[in-house]
């Protein structure tokens, strides 16, 4: 299939403060290969958010590479990273980010404004993910109106609609009850066997189990890479 994500000996280095430096990564190298549904995991300081971030490109690497999709964004300026970022890349938050005053359809649409699509295109994607998400029926309801279950979906079908490569789901049930967090996994179970590829940080074992493949951090290095024999979906 080949590669959509190739990150060679990468390092992240943050400056806090004057002098003290911290390597949050530590030449690391990952691949993820197109329509692949992989988790990341690791404790509180493993490098898994930094790590995430760089995918994301919503932060840069200090050394090593990173191609994302055949572009190297190793050496890509803000704006640059910003148009990769919105072309290839759906994200799906904890928190939900979705504009309480926007009802769930303008929410969806929000990303195909800012990339200049027409009202009447933006309209049909947007109708077409809310459908998809199972959604149709509170579409024009804001935020608030909604359950936390149904304002993850509404953040799923936001990052659906641009149809990007990859959907990176940073801790996406870390705010819901078990049974909304179980309808969740399978709601991105499904995108993955539409041909998404499925990037999932995670530090719940449960829901980890729920990739194919599992890479684990610790101290900012890749302790572990392998597939995962015992899927299952929540």
């Amino acid at each position: 299939m080949g590669n959509l994500i190739q990150l060679n000996d990468v390092s992240k280095i943050y400056k806090i403060g004057g002098n003290v430096e911290v390597s949050a990564l530590r030449s690391v190298t990952v691949s993820i290969e197109k329509n692949e549904y992989v988790a990341i995991m690791g404790p509180s300081g493993s490098g898994k958010s930094t790590l995430m971030n760089i995918i994301g490109c919503l932060d840069t690497l200090t050394g090593g590479t990173y191609i994302l999709n055949e572009h190297d964004v190793s050496t890509m300026d803000e704006d640059r990273l910003a148009e990769v970022r919105n072309k290839e890349i759906g994200f799906v938050f904890q928190t939900f980010n979705l504009l309480p005053r926007y009802n769930a359809l303008d929410n969806v649409q929000l990303p195909l404004i800012y990339a200049g699509f027409s009202r009447a295109e933006r309209m049909e994607r947007a109708l077409k993910v809310i459908e998809h998400v199972g959604l149709t029926d509170r579409m024009y309801h804001k935020p608030n109106e909604l359950s936390g279950g149904q304002r993850q979906r509404v953040a799923v079908a936001r990052a659906l609609v641009g149809r990007p490569s990859i959907i990176l789901a940073d801790e996406p049930t870390g705010n819901l009850d078990s049974k909304t967090s179980i309808d969740i996994m399978h709601l991105l179970g499904d995108i993955h066997l539409n041909g998404n590829t499925v990037v999932l940080v995670t530090h719940e074992e449960d829901i980890a189990r729920c990739a194919h493949r599992i890479i684990r951090l610790r101290d900012g290095l890749v302790e572990s890479d392998e597939p995962n024999h015992n899927i299952h979906n929540g």
